[in-house]
């Protein structure tokens, strides 16, 4: 059995909005631990990674959201991970970062309300913020999640891959159908090129707060499935 979880959030937010999957996971038994990336340096987030992943008492399932896909990418060759979540996120190859695969939307695709850089750093527009991010989150949780956004810098997106741990760890990807910041296709086709094995729920980018029991069940399936291959 593999019992440590770690949870990796992405851009925009912190490690609480994981409140909801890790109460699901705890009553299953689970030892769960939540990273908070600074979101300054993809280096930096990863070494935080790291970090979390050293404290597990044998091997873990990494999951990220988003940007925290991209760190999980990164940090996922660690010794102690047994597999890779990913949960609507980014997947990105060697050499590649966030910033160069969202440069390209598809045609047709929503484009993120992302503010212009202050000093560094991004925000998105709080007007916009439910309608791109949290759809189908409440307006209260929503209203909170845009006032408590916590800035992504630039060289976090910039930070570059140097060796994708889905080439050589077993991954699962959680695909939102209705996600307006990563467009489906784009994760369809991240997905895919990972060779992950796939889910679809019907959510928006925020499906980890609006949908926990969802997210929860697949992040156990890939535990359960993670331990079986390591037989």
């Amino acid at each position: 059995m593999i019992k440590n979880i770690v949870l990796v959030h992405g851009g925009f937010v912190d490690g609480s909005g994981w409140q909801s999957v890790y109460q699901v996971l705890k009553k299953e038994g689970y030892s769960i631990t939540i990273v908070q990336n600074p979101t300054v340096t993809l280096a930096e987030d990863v070494a935080v990674t790291k970090r979390a992943l050293a404290r597990q008492n044998g091997p873990a399932i990494l999951v990220g959201h988003s940007y925290g896909g991209a760190v999980i990418t990164e940090a996922g060759t660690d010794a102690k991970v047994a597999g890779l979540v990913y949960v609507t996120a980014f997947a990105p190859d060697q050499g590649e970062s966030v910033s160069s695969l969202i440069q390209n939307p598809p045609p047709g695709a929503p484009v993120p309300p992302i503010l212009a850089p202050q000093d560094g750093f991004l925000f998105l527009d709080r007007e916009k913020f439910r309608a791109s991010f949290a759809a189908d989150v409440s307006e209260d949780t929503a209203a909170f999640m845009a006032d408590a956004q916590v800035p992504w810098g630039l060289e976090a997106l910039s930070g570059a891959i140097t060796a994708p741990a889905w080439k050589t760890k077993a991954s699962w990807y959680l695909i939102a159908t209705e996600d307006k910041m990563i467009p489906p296709a784009a994760q369809q086709a991240m997905s895919k090129r990972a060779g992950s094995t796939v889910i679809e729920v019907k959510g928006s980018h925020a499906i980890y707060v609006s949908q926990p029991q969802a997210v929860a069940q697949f992040i156990m399936k890939a535990a359960s499935e993670a331990a079986l291959a390591a037989r």
